[in-house]
């Protein structure tokens, strides 16, 4: 397995769904609900039966729906091909009732429609608009940026605006984010070892990185709470954090992974908090507090301060604070191919690799409290 989401329109249930990548099997997507409460996780398996599951998103908007990017073998040729799925009525919102018999319980997802790409190539990856009503999303094929409309109830989607990769060689795109900020009209792609900014009112380009990393640039984050503010990650082991205004240097860069980085996300409340996973089987935590939000902590009112604290408080906030890496996570035995925060609990994440394990973990509790008090 490789590819992961969190369900994004659940906000009370910490659930998470996972594609399979299975040659021989048809392949399936898992439901995983954590009752963090008693520790347990529980599974719903919803069989995905038109081939093995590259990438998935689920809708911000609507808890049932989820877009998969899935290989179809056709003519001896294989395409990546991609569609919006809605899952059975009863599984749409996190349950903590476990099925008594799962392999009886099999269900199959219902297709709304395909996202068609014939003219287009091979499908990287879907994006949902982030804030939006879940009827709009953004399909990178290829070389060609993609924005569709999903129509009412979702069973048709025309395509309502596209751009092209233009330039020597055979381009290609790796992947891409939406932008949370800007009133959602701008859009970062990945390709080779360029990051690219886009307008999604005129589809066009906005800014340019030209050689944002040594190799292939893998995955990209925006910053929740600071604009201008992008993550990006890829084959020379580093992940990298830009100011789009300003792109000739990146604002910091981490070297702590020893293989190829696939993935990095922001924590979308406290954005000092960011995990990168990589296929050195290792998923790193690190604390990137001085390009954060509160990059010298919380602030605290003068007028709650005694004069004896006034003045030890002074030298407190100037100085910002250190960036670090809070902690090593090592429970995979494989290439960590996904990493992504819980869209319920802002502490907690997990973690899938190739073999198909998934880990859910905890930012450690005492950082916890470091940042909440």
């Amino acid at each position: 397995a490789r590819a992961l989401t969190p369900q994004i329109a659940e906000t009370d249930a910490i659930r998470f769904l996972i594609g399979t990548q299975s040659l021989k099997y048809d392949n399936q997507i898992h439901i995983i609900d954590f009752d963090d409460e008693n520790n347990i996780i529980n599974k719903n398996v919803l069989i995905h039966q038109v081939g093995e599951i590259w990438h998935i998103s689920a809708s911000p908007a609507d808890k049932g729906v989820l877009a998969t990017c899935y290989n179809k073998t056709s003519d001896s040729k294989v395409m990546t091909c991609a569609a919006v799925w809605r899952m059975p009525k009863e599984l749409e919102s996190g349950s903590h009732e476990s099925p008594d018999d799962s392999s009886s319980n099999t269900q199959t997802l219902e297709l709304l429609c395909h996202l068609d790409n014939t003219a287009h190539g091979n499908m990287a990856c879907v994006i949902w608009e982030p804030m939006g009503d879940g009827k709009k999303l953004i399909s990178l094929a290829d070389n060609h940026l993609l924005l569709w409309d999903l129509q009412e109830s979702s069973s048709n989607a025309v395509l309502s605006n596209s751009a092209a990769l233009e330039g020597k060689g055979q381009l290609k795109f790796t992947s891409g984010r939406w932008s949370p900020h800007h009133n959602c009209t701008q859009v970062t792609t990945a390709n080779d070892t360029a990051i690219r900014g886009w307008d999604t009112r005129s589809m066009r380009q906005i800014y340019y990185i030209e050689n944002a990393h040594g190799q292939l640039v893998r995955d990209l984050d925006f910053n929740p709470n600071k604009q201008y503010y992008l993550a990006s990650c890829g084959d020379d082991c580093k992940v990298k954090f830009w100011d789009t205004r300003n792109v000739t240097e990146p604002v910091k860069t981490l070297e702590e992974h020893s293989h190829w980085v696939w993935n990095v996300r922001y924590n979308h409340s406290h954005d000092q908090l960011v995990l990168s996973g990589s296929s050195d089987s290792r998923i790193i935590l690190s604390n990137m507090v001085s390009i954060s939000s509160e990059p010298f902590g919380h602030l605290v009112d003068d007028d709650e301060l005694s004069d004896q604290e006034d003045h030890h408080q002074e030298e407190k906030t100037k100085e910002p604070l250190q960036d670090s890496i809070i902690a090593t996570y090592e429970e995979h035995e494989d290439s960590v191919y996904a990493v992504e925060w819980s869209s319920a609990d802002p502490w907690l994440f997990a973690s899938l690799s190739y073999d198909g394990r998934l880990v859910i973990n905890r930012v450690p509790r005492a950082l916890k409290y470091h940042i909440l008090l």
